[in-house]
């Protein structure tokens, strides 16, 4: 494990925090310091007190992500920041975790494990000097720094009060793009990111919508071919996503009688298939989502 510090205009400083207000001074790492600059990376943050959903829903977006050659950023908290960098991790990808104290201390506690795997494959930053405890105000401040390092920040659940939302603010002062998983209009946990969407984040309706919309604007390219694809998916995924692969697009229909299968039953499928982020379904047409 590599540690160090670098200064503001020193070689190695993170390039994408020159263009923030009030970018740190310097910058205290233990890992690799190169993921800063040498990769694009998307910011997934969230509550502390995450959901069932919002737990799984971070770990497979930071999953998806970490396929895709994408650094996955978080703060190393609680609930969605941490199944955020383990989704990262077990993907086989790259995670940096922008701290709230010093990055010799583990907060909060129960996560050395994942703090350790963190500094040996990935990067532990923060702007605080050896020995600085968590304090409330800490937390606030280090948010600039992870929306700062990212091309995209995307708030997977939040409350109305959650530290989030304040990172998703900075993204957008910051010029970077906001993304937000919507969630249960009935749900506390969903507040937050359904009133994102309403003042104007992205909506992410699959998985995939961050790597589509990024490889879209040439920021990153979609790692996955067909045949890779296909080694992931069960035996009826696999049927329906060769058929609509090899016919470019069709109606459920039209899949019925080829497959000689009822719509319904297809329906469930093409359902999951969609929340993979492999098809979509537009006015009846079941298509590849490129």
């Amino acid at each position: 494990m590599k540690e160090g510090m670098v200064k503001y205009g020193e070689e190695g400083y993170p390039n994408s925090l020159y263009t923030i207000a009030n970018p740190p001074k310097q910058l205290y790492y233990r890992g690799d310091i190169a993921l800063a600059n040498n990769s694009l990376c998307v910011a997934l943050v969230g509550s502390r007190k995450a959901t069932e959903y919002g737990s799984y829903v971070a770990g497979k977006m930071a999953g998806r992500l970490a396929e895709n050659g994408i650094t996955v950023v978080s703060g190393m908290a609680a609930g969605i920041d941490s199944y955020s960098h383990r989704g990262a991790l077990t993907a086989g990808g790259k995670t940096i975790a922008v701290l709230g104290n010093s990055v010799e201390i583990c907060y909060p506690r129960g996560l050395e494990k994942l703090k350790g795997q963190i500094e040996e494959e990935g990067l532990i930053l923060s702007e605080y000097p050896p020995e600085t405890r968590p304090a409330p105000f800490t937390f606030p401040q280090r948010n600039r720094i992870i929306s700062g390092l990212c091309e995209a920040t995307c708030v997977i659940e939040a409350g109305l009060n959650s530290g989030s939302l304040i990172t998703a603010e900075f993204a957008a002062e910051q010029n970077r793009l906001v993304y937000a998983v919507p969630g249960n209009i009935t749900g506390v946990m969903s507040i937050g990111c359904n009133r994102l969407i309403q003042d104007g984040a992205m909506a992410v309706a699959v998985i995939d919508d961050i790597i589509n919309d990024l490889a879209a604007k040439g920021l990153c390219r979609k790692r996955e071919g067909p045949s890779y694809i296909m080694k992931k998916l069960g035996e009826d995924e696999k049927e329906i996503y060769e058929f609509i692969l090899d016919n470019g697009e069709a109606t459920f229909e039209k899949m019925s009688l080829a497959l000689k299968k009822p719509p319904k039953e297809l329906m469930g499928t093409v359902t999951i298939l969609e929340m993979k982020g492999l098809l979509q379904v537009c006015f009846g047409k079941i298509l590849i989502a490129n």
